[in-house]
């Protein structure tokens, strides 16, 4: 079995979005512009609800997935084609966007923690224009394992020791693991061969990535291979492992739209000016 490493180091960047949201992006900008099939990847975080409470208002998306994990606070999401649903602390959500949807997430909240990541995956070529669909999943439908001392996973997608995760159907087959180590703990997690993948540690100081120092607000790019050693250091920390089969396509990004031609793209904005999503 072939060991995985860390083979480029990420620090998020601070920015905002939607109308004034303030996150730290991490997949998606200069230093890391995407790590196929992942486009985007920020995590918001925040108790000053001036940083969150305009909120991402009514806004279209088309040719990818967009993934919503809390970790605190309340979110209302809408769409144009009637779906309304409430996103709570150990949420998720996984949008298809497909053809084309406009939706928006709203704070329900005035004061307090808003703590989360939003994830955006691509779609293969042959699926970019299929039918958008949902997965809400609650938070008592994420199965919780134990496979040592000292570590709590979280498993969104993909399988850990024989339980699989609730989000399903999805083209690039992606693990998504919510990690919490106690100080000393070690742990070696199964990768599918073949999936691009990363580790970012969210809470704590630090955790141990094959056999590497991993800081807050760090992300690790992680070579191929089959397993990846983790541990922790002097304090419990908590970090995102995720990975997916990459699609190895021509990539045209414009915004909120991902085709992959220039073509695609102004067909996807004409569409969206005439009323079509």
């Amino acid at each position: 079995m072939t060991e995985r490493r860390i083979i480029r180091r990420a620090r998020g960047i601070d920015t905002a979005d939607g109308a004034g949201v303030k996150l730290k992006r991490i997949i998606g900008q200069p230093g890391l512009d995407m790590l196929d099939p992942f486009l985007l990847l920020d995590e918001f975080r925040s108790d000053q609800a001036g940083d969150y409470i305009a909120g991402f208002p009514e806004h279209p998306h088309r040719g990818f997935e967009t993934v919503t994990y809390m970790l605190a606070g309340n979110m209302r999401h809408g769409d144009n084609h009637g779906n309304v649903g409430r996103l709570t602390a150990g949420s998720v959500q996984w949008m298809t966007a497909g053809r084309g949807i406009l939706h928006s997430e709203m704070p329900e909240q005035e004061d307090g923690l808003m703590w989360g990541f939003q994830l955006w995956v691509n779609l293969p070529a042959q699926d970019k224009m299929t039918a958008p669909r949902y997965q809400d999943i609650a938070p008592e439908r994420v199965p919780v394992v134990h496979p040592a001392d000292g570590v709590e996973v979280r498993v969104l997608a993909g399988e850990l020791d024989g339980v699989s995760g609730p989000v399903e159907g999805i083209p690039t087959a992606p693990v998504y693991l919510d990690i919490s180590l106690q100080p000393g703990a070690q742990f070696v997690l199964s990768l599918p061969a073949g999936h691009r993948g990363f580790a970012y540690v969210f809470d704590g100081e630090s955790a141990l990535v094959a056999g590497e120092t991993l800081r807050r607000s760090e992300l690790g790019v992680l070579s191929e291979g089959e397993q990846l050693r983790l541990a922790g250091t002097d304090a419990p920390a908590r970090l995102i492992v995720v990975a997916g089969r990459p699609l190895q396509e021509p990539v045209a990004r414009y915004g909120p739209f991902v085709m992959n031609t220039a073509e695609q793209i102004h067909e996807a904005i004409a569409d969206f000016r005439a009323g079509k999503f």
